[in-house]
């Protein structure tokens, strides 16, 4: 635990009231403060008496008045003021130990915390939770929460997440839907292991949380060529793939007409692998599950259809290549020539990348690397301009997964890059260089949206 204050912003509460830096927080209004969530819940309110440990022991109370929300200022060791939480798991699908050696340490860290799943929209397997940590969810009505839930069978998800107390999350899970925690759930499905039977007890049993549950994506497990050791798996096949579309849709069908809600939805690469054309915008109803991969290309293509209404037919762009994963290639190709039928033509083209780094049986655009981009495009006309989606680089990063930079890409293939966000209308902005599209060497940090419900 790191409550120490660290800095403190100017023209700020706590820096009218004279905290100082160097002191620990200790309590808020009589609650003791251990993590970022007692943290930003104790201090929304207007009127707070803070405790203060400073560094030879002494402690001092403070008064301090602010408007109701308004951040007190403090600044700590670290976001969390406290270290996160890494994974007590051994998943046998975990993309973690697919990755090869050698690559830089923050991409080995697995976390498994449940504030990150707050703040941050992490998913988590409720196996790290203490029986403290779950009544405060509960006591701070903290939700929504996002559930890697892969299988609610107990004995199957202790197999599945290579730990014997994994079974009993599915209980704590039935608890805070009963206590009106929000959910978001997420199944990673691997062939013959949790699909089939095993999927509809899962789909069944989540349905009964709800409201609890809110929604649930089923995604496909990926499977990169640098498994040996690990648990053996086998990559969907169009057959297969299709026989989890129809399952899933089925009992969909089924809570629509229960609940009012389909619940559940499969991720786009599953259609994609199917070779199925991707459901119509509103079988998604509000796209809860976007950050999953669940229809993001059909968003993706309607926002790009409003977007072409703005502009004007006597429009061109300068030339330019789009690269990205081969699950995407096609959907961008068509949203290009819908742009080139609009403005009579332009210098175009979408090229897929192939993934030669994970392997080829992975198709997100997500995962595609630099070098494989400096592979796959040098000597290759790019046009003017390389458009890339913004997925291909972690937040706060300059680099693509394997390290190589965005300037040695540039210099590799000699054209300038822009990153573009998964939005229909930036990808027009961008194509067209309207107002509004921004060239970047890295993609903005994310905004992360979220709010603490305070019980008075």
């Amino acid at each position: 635990m790191s409550t120490k204050i660290k800095s403190i912003d100017p023209r700020t509460p706590a820096h009218r009231a004279k905290l100082r830096a160097g002191e620990t927080l200790v309590e808020v209004n009589g609650h003791r403060i251990v993590d970022v969530l007692d943290y930003k819940f104790y201090t929304y309110d207007a009127h707070l008496l803070l405790k203060l440990r400073d560094e030879d022991g002494s402690e001092r109370s403070v008064r301090v008045r602010k408007r109701e929300g308004e951040d007190l200022g403090l600044n700590f060791e670290t976001y969390l003021m406290d270290r996160a939480r890494s994974c007590a798991n051994n998943c046998i699908f975990c993309f973690v130990d697919q990755m090869p050696q050698g690559m830089r340490e923050t991409l080995y860290f697995k976390d498994d915390d449940a504030r990150l799943s707050f703040l941050m929209g992490n998913y988590i397997t409720l196996t790290n939770l203490s029986q403290r940590e779950i009544q405060r969810i509960i006591d701070l009505r903290i939700s929504p929460i996002n559930v890697s839930v892969h299988t609610t069978d107990p004995a199957l998800r202790c197999e599945m997440l290579g730990n014997r107390r994994a079974g009993e999350s599915i209980d704590v899970m039935r608890r805070l839907a009963e206590h009106g925690i929000r959910m978001n759930c997420q199944i990673v499905a691997c062939p013959g292991i949790n699909d089939g039977p095993a999927l509809l007890r899962t789909l069944g049993d989540l349905a009964e949380m709800h409201p609890g549950v809110d929604s649930a994506s089923i995604v496909p497990v990926g499977v990169t060529r640098f498994r040996e050791g690990l648990y053996p798996l086998r990559a969907y096949t169009r057959e297969s793939a299709g026989e989890v579309i129809d399952l899933v849709e089925g009992f969909g069908r089924d809570c629509l007409h229960r609940l009012g809600t389909t619940m559940f939805w499969c991720s786009d690469e599953f259609y994609l692998l199917a070779g199925r054309d991707l459901p119509g915008d509103e079988y998604y109803e509000d796209y809860r599950q976007l950050e999953n991969g669940v229809g993001m290309l059909r968003l993706l293509e309607t926002e790009f259809r409003a977007a072409l209404f703005g502009v004007e037919p006597d429009w061109t762009a300068t030339p330019f290549t789009i690269a990205t994963g081969v699950s995407a290639a096609p959907t961008l190709q068509k949203l290009v020539e819908l742009a080139q039928e609009k403005c009579a033509g332009f210098d175009a083209r979408v090229i897929p990348i192939v993934n030669h780094f994970f392997g080829e049986t992975i198709v997100v655009a997500g995962l595609v690397t630099g070098g494989d981009l400096i592979d796959q495009l040098k000597g290759k006309y790019l046009g003017e301009r390389l458009l890339l989606p913004d997925c291909m680089l972690r937040y706060h990063e300059n680099v693509f997964l394997d390290d190589v930079t965005i300037e040695e890409v540039e210099r590799e293939l000699g054209v300038p890059i822009t990153f573009v966000a998964q939005d229909g209308f930036q990808l027009c902005d961008a194509i067209f260089g309207l107002d509004g599209q921004r060239k970047t060497s890295a993609p903005a940090e994310a905004e992360q949206e979220y709010h603490l419900y305070n019980p008075s």
